[in-house]
């Protein structure tokens, strides 16, 4: 099961749209999961509003949160949507036995019994977790939080049963001003001590979370990825 966490507090500015690149990583089947952060009202209606559109066209979860609710948040969403993921694939095999799709339509001791596997497999399915923090200048007051947020969503990694990997990028690169992404960590399941690497994140600089996204997505498919409209053109904003 593969899934992109972006934590961002919103208003790309750079390239392709990032709801575009959210919709292309769905179609490839890679989930996007999106969590807003602000500071008292920081984050505007704007912002708000991307946020949610890049969830939306990703098949996944948005969340806005303060930077006190992150680390909560994070680990949340991220044992949630495998939970969703795994009810929808229930959900099919209902439909294509008995006709429904919903659990509610299954007698009381049938639909305990379908909850329990869905909470095994919940904790014993296979995870890839691709974390794309946003490390623009904006974020900087956050980066405390951040780091928190990454600590404590290690932890529950590595509380989980099933295999469990992690990748970590950052945007935009710190390194050369021709890249929009950076990578902090390829996929490992050895998780223990891995949120030390972000005190080494300098947040500065735009916010390319469109190219981000679609820079992570290629990395996960392991093949090119040009993101299409409707109409078959590319579509991007730049400042």
């Amino acid at each position: 099961m593969k899934q992109i966490l972006l934590i961002t507090d919103g208003c790309s500015n750079v390239g392709v749209s990032p709801v575009i690149a959210a919709a292309q990583a769905h179609t490839e089947g890679v989930t996007v999961n999106v969590i807003g952060v602000i500071d008292h009202g920081e984050l505007g209606v704007l912002g708000s509003e991307e946020i949610q559109e890049i969830a939306a066209a990703g098949g996944g979860m948005s969340r806005i949160v303060n930077s006190g609710q992150l680390s909560q948040t994070v680990q949340m969403m991220t044992r949630k949507t495998v939970t969703t993921t795994i009810q929808h694939a229930v959900g099919k095999e209902l439909q294509s036995i008995l006709g429904f799709n919903q659990l509610e339509q299954l007698p009381p001791e049938k639909r305990a019994e379908v909850v329990q596997v869905i909470d095994t497999m919940s904790e014993t399915t296979s995870l890839r977790v691709a974390l794309l923090i946003d490390a623009s200048a904006s974020m900087k007051p956050k980066h405390a939080a951040v780091r928190e947020a990454i600590h404590d969503l290690l932890l529950s990694l590595r509380a989980r049963s099933g295999k469990s990997e992690l990748a970590v990028f950052h945007f935009p690169s710190t390194k050369t001003r021709d890249q929009e992404l950076e990578m902090d960590l390829s996929w490992t399941n050895q998780l223990a001590n891995l949120d030390r690497m972000f005190y080494k994140i300098n947040m500065k600089g735009t916010t390319p979370t469109g190219p981000a996204l679609l820079q992570t997505l290629q990395f996960i498919t392991e093949k090119p990825i040009l993101p299409k409209t409707e109409d078959g053109m590319l579509s991007d904003y730049v400042v």
